[in-house]
């Protein structure tokens, strides 16, 4: 018996091998990547491949700077399997049947469905997805239109602020005959093409060579591609129209209350009770921006159906509380303390606006999360602005008074696709303070609603490229805490290109000015920097 009983030691450390590797973590030899000196980006358009996946894209191999996503797993994480993660998206809703992303949506194992109780007493009747803290509404009003509400009509502060919605109003206005024009030029290009080449649908590629080329014909192929090379089409045309019509009769509407169909008091932090659990919302097709941001996340990576997400082992918490305008300071503080206490370990925030007259309630979700150990990755915003103290801000934020309140929360800028001087997003907000690092946020192809994709532009779509990269190290390890992951996330990074446009005063400056570490994070290095940590060399 005594001669046998190592063996069994054995044979059992070894069935329980993969269990330990799984919660202690994955230990890389490999190198950390490194940019050579003078080296120089991909020159050449991107092909179509490219352009859906070049997020996911490695800067060395691939000349595209993306985070390195797929040489990370084909060269360190290979077929090890991590823990489950729970993401929380908080946004305007997802597509919970959407085929990218129906594995992955979160269920709430303590409620039975539809069953009309709060089975787990948790304060939500049959949240079995999540939550939806805006019930019915879709529209809302800025927060500045909410501001103007509460002030006395006539008074110096009503005045002031009516000044701008009103110059806000005509903003829109413009904007929108702008669009229009655009609609009727790409319908009258592409009529002129299809009698051209006497077909329906055709290539750019086919126009460009119709032969003799008349004026008219021309001038369509002229219009065409700089829809093309835009990533427009006559449908996303019609969409922005759609969007600025909404800001004319909602954002800046002040006989406009979108909130009057949900009924609680949005001034009460402890008048609860309100929303209901269908997180698509009361329109699937209005739930495309969080359905994107999700796709970002967690969409299929085994399959080529469509987008390709970061991480696996994934579970999406949807959090209903971004409507068509600005978000409530209540919702979103109550949406955090939910995924907090419901399980994630990681909560996404592409969303952000100018003012938050209630910013003490989501800072102190942020203080709860920061003590449960939940990373917050949050966009930086897209006015292409300087977030930093003194400046413009962008909520939400973890900056007080020019300090940062709690330990984990990192905000991401918006990158291109171009390795040069043109790398950071024009859109993009920055801050040397406020701004931690840069990821890709421009033109990235993701779900929507009703099993389509799209490309989407945004620091709402860096945020979830981080999130994504987040997930992978939570996932293969679990020990390491949320301030350290974002540390890692921040110190991992690959350098920006070395001079980049200066978004203020125009010519070259360096990345540093812009962000905390002038860097784009990156997935390969950020598993390596996690080993070494766990495994001190």
């Amino acid at each position: 018996m005594k001669s046998k009983l190592p063996r069994l030691k054995k044979s059992v450390f070894l069935l329980l091998a993969p269990f330990v590797l799984s919660c202690v973590g994955l230990k890389f030899t490999a190198n950390e990547l490194k940019i050579p000196p003078n080296f120089e980006g991909k020159k050449a358009a991107l092909n179509d491949a490219q352009k859906k996946h070049w997020h996911l894209l490695d800067l060395a191999k691939d000349s595209v700077p993306g985070m390195s996503v797929e040489r990370a797993y084909k060269e360190l994480i290979k077929d090890n399997k991590g823990e489950k993660v729970i993401v929380a998206v908080i946004d305007s809703g997802v597509d919970i049947d959407h085929r990218e992303l129906n594995e992955s949506i979160w269920v709430n194992s303590g409620e039975v469905p539809n069953n009309g109780i709060d089975d787990d007493n948790n304060g939500y009747i049959d949240d079995i997805h999540g939550w939806n803290f805006l019930g019915k509404i879709t529209k809302e009003n800025m927060e500045v239109v909410r501001l103007q509400k509460k002030e006395i009509p006539g008074s110096d502060a009503f005045n002031k602020l009516e000044k701008a919605r009103k110059e806000s109003l005509l903003k829109k206005e413009l904007e929108l005959v702008e669009i229009n024009y655009m609609i009727d030029k790409a319908k009258v290009s592409d009529s002129i093409l299809s009698i051209a080449l006497n077909k329906k649908s055709y290539l750019l590629e086919e126009a460009e060579e119709i032969s003799p080329k008349t004026f008219s014909v021309m001038e369509a192929i002229i219009f065409q591609r700089f829809l093309t090379e835009r990533n427009l089409t006559l449908n996303k045309l019609k969409k922005y129209a759609e969007g600025t019509k909404t800001g004319i009769e909602a954002h800046y509407n002040i006989d406009f209350d979108g909130r009057s169909l949900l009924g609680d008091n949005p001034e009460d932090i402890d008048d609860l009770g309100y929303g209901d659990p269908k997180v698509m919302g009361p329109d699937k097709k209005d739930a495309d921006h969080g359905t994107h941001v999700a796709g970002i996340i967690a969409a299929k990576r085994d399959d080529n159906s469509g987008s390709k997400g970061i991480a696996k082992n994934i579970e999406i918490m949807v959090l209903r509380a971004v409507p068509d305008g600005d978000e409530y300071d209540k919702d979103v503080a109550l949406a955090i303390r939910y995924a907090v206490d419901n399980g994630a370990r990681i909560i996404n925030t592409s969303f952000g606006k100018g003012q938050s007259p209630h910013v003490e309630w989501v800072w102190d979700a942020l203080k709860h999360a920061e003590k449960k150990d939940v990373l917050v990755i949050n966009a930086a915003g897209n006015s292409g602005k300087n977030v930093d103290p003194g400046y413009d801000k962008s909520f939400i934020t973890d900056e007080k008074d020019g300090v940062e309140i709690v330990s984990n929360f990192i905000t991401v800028g918006a990158s291109s696709s171009s390795y040069g001087e043109d790398q950071i997003a024009s859109f993009s907000n920055f801050g040397k303070k406020n701004v931690d690092v840069f990821a890709p946020g421009d033109a990235i192809w993701s779900s929507v609603p009703n099993d389509r994709f799209d490309f989407f532009d945004g620091t709402s779509m860096a945020a979830p490229n981080v999130s994504g990269v987040a997930a992978v190290l939570r996932s293969y390890f679990p020990k390491i805490s949320a301030s350290e992951i974002k540390q890692i996330l921040i110190k991992s990074g690959l350098p920006i290109y070395y001079q980049i446009l200066d978004p203020e005063k125009g010519g070259l400056i360096s990345p540093n000015k812009i962000s905390r570490s002038g860097k784009m994070v990156n997935l390969y290095n950020a598993l390596i920097f996690a080993s070494n940590k766990l495994y001190k060399k």
